[in-house]
């Protein structure tokens, strides 16, 4: 076969065939991988950015349209029940249409139901816009896209893409809640809401010109892969997969006590601090614009503690991990109520700190524990899970609003949060360890 200046060169310096390289004459580009890795990193800031408004508009639309605050929560319920409940699927429609058709047209839903918030008169229409249109085009950018992308696109350096990846939704989080609250607090609520849907318009022109769906679109090989990859054919059984994955992993006990931590994790988190920290610290008289700053600050941290977390992974038992990380975050939420003021004060930095530090640290040992329990059905149980995290998370943004409306304070909910950290510590520990932890279980057919 005639050698070709494509064909990768190994650490000796000679091609596959024994032949010596020659010397280059100019710098080589770098590989198609990293221009589709960098679109996707700016998609998943965008969709971090589309899922951090709803915590800011509490306050304006109860104020505008006198909605109660469990009717509004009950919109972001739904934005975060089907932003989980998409994740599985969403891969199997990449898998069926190809990532760039699925992300463009999710970028399009999202664009048309924060666009037309601004033309609602009624709870309703919230719901339908918000909570099921931009939870749908949301939960189709979620962790399935960037598996996705790095699975196809990467041989080496997987790992490092697959958490720069997970780390954008930090980043987005950190770009557009101080952005988006100075809008809210100084033009209203409305060109917050045009501001999404133009965030989402302007990046479909990235996705559809620069990313594409498999490397052999375009003649390459994944990055650090020795040979050219064939692009496979589209695969129509992929949700079948999921759904049969679902059925085996629901009848051992591992899958609940993990989908029940998750449910517990996305319920302090998104559901919780992200949905009704701002209005809590409104409460107290903190302006909007600070809040939502230090939210944003827990996404600088959330970075750092996610790569901490995964290196604690390789090393220490993840059951106890995930009860150290559960059982800390309870503590921190129980002093909460003690700490919110109509100022920002030292106490107040250190709890954003620590807890930013632990906001998604729970993701790389629940990861590990489904690979070594599910094996190469892991990432789809993984998806399962991610579904009852953000099942957790939609309950208590409802709860969390109704609990304000009731007692006129979010304190009874910080308080109940912080033992359900208690019990989700505990339930960590209950999981056992796979008898041989080498030996995975195989594959649903």
């Amino acid at each position: 076969m005639t050698q070709t200046p494509e064909l990768p060169l190994r650490a000796s310096g000679s091609r596959e065939g024994g032949a010596p390289a020659p010397v280059p004459s100019r710098r080589r580009r770098p590989h198609r991988a990293w221009s589709v890795a960098a679109v996707t990193f700016l998609t998943i800031i965008g969709a971090a950015g589309f899922a951090s408004l709803p915590g800011l508009l509490i306050d304006p639309l109860h104020a505008e349209f006198h909605w109660s605050r469990a009717t509004i929560g009950f919109a972001v319920s739904v934005n975060l029940a089907l932003y989980g409940l998409t994740a599985p699927f969403a891969a199997a429609l990449m898998d069926r249409f190809g990532i760039r058709r699925v992300v463009a047209v999710a970028l399009a839903v999202i664009a048309t139901g924060a666009g037309l918030t601004v033309f609602m008169t009624a709870s309703w229409q919230l719901v339908l816009l918000w909570g099921v249109l931009v939870g749908l085009g949301s939960g189709s950018m979620a962790l399935a896209f960037a598996a996705t992308v790095t699975g196809r696109w990467f041989t080496d350096r997987r790992g490092l893409v697959t958490g720069i990846l997970t780390a954008a939704g930090a980043s987005g989080q950190l770009v557009f809640l101080p952005l988006l609250s100075w809008i809210v607090d100084r033009y209203e609520w409305r060109p917050a809401a045009v501001t999404v849907a133009l965030a989402a318009v302007a990046v479909v022109p990235l996705v559809w010109f620069l990313l594409r769906d498999h490397p052999a679109d375009v003649g390459l090989a994944p990055y650090g892969a020795t040979k050219f990859v064939p692009k496979p054919p589209p695969q129509r059984g992929a949700a079948r997969r999921a759904l049969r994955a679902l059925a085996t992993a629901a009848g051992t006990g591992p899958f609940w006590l993990l989908a029940g931590t998750f449910a517990i994790c996305g319920a302090t988190t998104n559901g919780l601090v992200k949905t009704h920290f701002v209005p809590a610290a409104h409460d107290h008289g903190m302006p909007m614009t600070a809040a939502a700053s230090l939210l944003a600050v827990i996404g600088v941290f959330d970075i750092a503690g996610t790569i901490a977390s995964g290196w604690f992974t390789d090393r220490f038992d993840t059951r106890r991990l995930l009860a150290v990380y559960y059982g800390l975050r309870g503590l921190s939420l129980m002093f909460l109520p003690l700490l919110l003021a109509d100022t920002v004060r030292p106490p107040m930095v250190f709890f954003i700190v620590f807890y930013g530090l632990d906001w998604v640290a729970t993701v790389p040992p629940t990861i590990a524990l489904c690979r070594e329990h599910y094996g190469e059905d892991g990432a789809i149980v993984f998806g399962w899970v991610l579904a009852a995290h953000q099942v957790g998370a939609a309950l208590i943004a409802f709860l969390g609003g109704l609990a304000r409306d009731l007692f006129g304070t979010y304190n009874p909910v910080w308080y109940a949060s912080g033992a359900l950290c208690a019990l989700a510590a505990l339930m960590a520990l209950v999981i056992q360890r796979r008898a041989e932890p080498g030996q995975m279980r195989p594959a649903v057919a």
